[in-house]
C-alpha cells in the first residue's frame, strides 16, 4: 500500500523522478545521455569477450525475453540485468563519475524491465530513465560525504549507490508514481552492497558489484509495484539509516534534492579512454602531455615518478602483470603499457601483451611517493626524468573523459567501433550507433533489442 509523501528530501527526490519525462530535460542533457548509452552498451558487448560474463552466464538458466547483450539468448529480466551489468563493467571501459560506473549499473536494469513491459516503450522514455537513474546514484552519493568519505570505509559505490541508481531508472520506465518510487529506492538500501577487498588479491568481486546492482535495483522496483514497503525512515539520522551504516560523519541528506532540475548529474559522469580504474587516467594523460610537450620520446625515460595520496596509493599503487582484473587496478602497468604500446586502450591489456617482459622494465622504473599531505581525490604528480637528466612535472587535474577534457567525437565513435566489432558485424554495430543517435525519435525500444544480438560467445575469450 503506497504511502503518503512529506517534505523530506527523499520525497521530493521521490516526486521529481516519478514526473521526470522527456520535455524536462535540456538539449545538452539529451546528447550527453545517448552518448552514456552508446558507450555502455559498447563496453557491455565487448565484455560478453570476458571469462567474468561467461561464469556469470553460465547461472541464467530462466528463460525469458531479456537479451543477453552480444548473444542471441534471452532470459529473465532478473538474470539479464545481472549478467548484462557484469558484462558492462568487465573491462574497466564503462562510464565513471556517477554512482560511480552508473551506465553499468542502470542500463542493463532499465532494457531488462523494457523487456518485461507489456506497453511499447519509446526512446524518449528510455531516456529520461536512464538520466533518472544516474541522477539519483550521484545524489545519494554525495549525500553519503562524497566518493572518498564513503569509499574510503571500504564500501565499492558503484555496488552501494548503484543499486538505487538502478531502482529509479526502473521505477521511471514502468511509470511508478511517486509513492511508490520513493518505495523503490528505500527497498534498494537492503540490496546494497560491495566491498573493496577485492583490491587486496586481485579478485573478480568488483566486476560483480555493478551486475548486483542493476539486479537488486531491478528486483526493488518490481517489489514495490507490488505493493512492498520500504523503510521509511532509512534517510533519516537513525540506527539502520543508509548514511549512519555507509558513512558514519559528513552525511547530507539535503543533497538528496538540492536542485532537483537544475544539476543534472549525468553531467558530471565521465567517459573512460583507457581499460584501466579511473584513478589511474590522469597520471596516463600527464605522461602524454609531457612526451607531447617535450618532443621526447618514451624510450628516452629513465624514471617516472609519481607523487600520489594514500588513497590512490591504496587503490592502483601496485605493479601488477598477472591477472587482468588486478591489472587493470595497476597504475604502474597503465603507465608502462602507454609507453611500450603506445596506448592503455583494452589491446595493453591482453595475456599476450601483459607477459611483455618490457613491461616490467618499465614499471621498476616506477617510483611511487605517498604525500600525506594530498587529499584522496586529488590526482598525482608525475615527474618523468630523461636520459640527459633533465625532467619535467604535470598533474592534470581531471583526466580524459571529464568535461573540463573530453573526448571528442571522433575518440567516441572510435571507442564505440572497436569495443562493438568484439561481439557484432561492423554494419550492425552502424545501425546500432545510428539508432541511439537518433533515440529520441526511436518508436520502440524493442529494435535497440534487436541489434544488441551477437556472435560474442562464438569468439575467444578476450583475457
Amino acid at each position: 500500500m503506497s504511502r503518503v509523501l512529506g517534505d523530506a528530501p527523499i520525497d521530493r527526490l521521490a516526486s521529481f523522478i516519478s514526473a521526470l519525462r522527456f520535455e524536462a530535460l535540456p538539449a545538452d542533457v539529451v546528447e550527453k545521455t545517448k552518448i552514456h548509452i552508446a558507450d555502455t552498451f559498447a563496453a557491455a558487448l565487448a565484455g560478453g569477450r570476458s571469462n567474468e560474463f561467461r561464469i556469470a552466464r553460465r547461472l541464467g538458466r530462466t528463460q525469458g525475453n531479456a537479451r543477453l547483450w552480444g548473444t542471441t539468448d534471452r532470459v529473465s529480466a532478473r538474470d539479464a540485468a545481472l549478467i548484462n551489468g557484469v558484462a558492462a563493467h568487465a573491462f574497466e571501459l564503462d562510464d565513471a563519475g556517477g554512482c560511480d560506473h552508473s551506465g553499468a549499473v542502470v542500463m542493463p536494469a532499465v532494457m531488462a524491465a523494457i523487456a518485461e513491459e507489456s506497453r511499447v516503450v519509446t526512446g524518449k522514455e528510455l531516456i529520461a530513465a536512464v538520466v533518472a537513474g544516474y541522477d539519483v546514484g550521484r545524489r545519494i552519493l554525495e549525500a553519503a560525504g562524497g566518493y572518498d568519505s564513503h569509499n574510503s570505509l571500504g564500501w565499492h559505490s558503484t555496488g552501494t549507490c548503484g543499486t538505487l541508481a538502478a531502482a529509479a531508472a526502473v521505477a521511471n520506465i514502468c511509470g511508478l508514481d511517486a509513492s511508490t518510487t520513493r518505495d523503490a529506492i528505500t527497498l534498494a538500501t537492503s540490496f546494497s552492497s560491495g566491498l573493496w577487498a577485492f583490491i587486496h588479491d586481485g579478485s573478480q568481486a568488483k566486476k560483480i558489484h555493478a551486475g548486483r546492482a542493476a539486479e537488486g535495483g531491478l528486483l526493488a522496483a518490481q517489489l514495490a509495484a507490488e505493493g512492498f514497503a520500504g523503510p521509511s525512515k532509512v534517510f533519516d539520522d537513525v540506527w539502520g539509516g543508509f548514511f549512519r551504516s555507509f558513512n558514519k560523519s559528513a552525511c547530507e541528506a539535503e543533497k538528496l534534492s538540492d536542485a532537483l532540475g537544475e544539476s543534472w548529474k549525468v553531467k558530471r559522469a565521465v567517459l573512460k579512454p583507457y581499460a584501466s580504474c579511473r584513478g589511474a587516467h590522469s597520471a596516463v594523460d600527464a605522461l602524454d602531455d609531457l612526451l607531447q610537450e617535450t618532443g621526447r620520446q618514451a624510450s628516452e625515460i629513465t624514471t617516472i615518478e609519481l607523487r600520489l595520496s594514500p588513497m590512490l596509493m591504496g587503490m592502483c599503487g601496485a605493479k601488477e602483470t598477472s591477472a587482468m582484473a588486478p591489472t587493470q587496478m595497476s597504475l604502474p602497468y597503465a603507465l608502462a603499457a602507454r609507453c611500450v604500446f603506445d596506448t592503455a586502450g583494452l589491446q595493453a591489456y591482453s595475456a599476450e601483451r601483459r607477459s611483455d617482459a618490457r613491461l616490467r622494465s618499465i614499471m621498476d622504473r616506477v617510483r611511487l611517493t605517498v604525500d600525506d599531505g594530498m587529499q584522496p581525490l586529488d590526482e598525482p604528480v608525475v615527474t618523468l626524468i630523461f636520459i640527459d637528466g633533465s625532467s619535467a612535472s604535470r598533474m592534470v587535474p581531471r583526466a580524459t573523459g571529464s568535461a573540463e577534457r573530453p573526448m571528442q567525437p571522433a575518440a567516441v565513435a572510435a571507442k564505440f567501433r572497436e569495443l562493438t566489432a568484439m561481439a557484432m558485424e561492423p554494419e550492425q554495430a552502424d545501425r546500432l550507433w545510428a539508432a541511439i543517435a537518433d533515440l529520441e525519435n526511436l518508436n520502440d525500444c524493442r529494435r535497440l533489442e534487436t541489434l544488441l544480438a551477437g556472435n560474442a560467445d562464438n569468439r575467444p575469450v578476450f583475457c
